[in-house]
């Protein structure tokens, strides 16, 4: 995933409603009036919010008959998740590595100065 694609999927989970829409499309395609359906907010609001998650490329829209179900691409959920794990692992690393140096010197320095 580049870095325009990452940037750009993080900035629509910014916002409150469409990690609401994400954990929904979660459990199964939805039409935007099923996603609507439980918001104080029009139609058109709501398919806003799903253009900014599909210009993000976490969701898609097909056609299905006369229905046009929102689909959450959970492969793009994976590789955001992928990007978080591998920087939480790094971070990770560092935090035992300082851990370590402060259980050594932490070690020498209680046994050159003994109470």
């Amino acid at each position: 995933m580049d870095d325009d694609t990452l940037s750009r999927a993080f900035a629509a989970l910014a916002d409150p409603t469409r990690r609401d829409l994400v954990s929904r499309l979660t459990l199964g395609d939805a039409t935007v009036g099923e996603l609507a359906a439980p918001y104080e907010m029009s139609l058109q609001a709501v398919s806003k919010h799903i253009a900014v998650l599909e210009s993000a490329a976490l969701v898609t829209r097909r056609r299905d008959a006369q229905r046009r179900p929102v689909h959450l691409d959970a492969e793009v959920l994976g590789e955001l998740t992928d990007w978080i794990d591998r920087h939480r692992r790094a971070v990770d690393e560092r935090l035992d590595r300082l851990d370590e140096l402060l259980q050594t010197t932490g070690t020498t320095a209680s046994e050159e100065n003994p109470p």
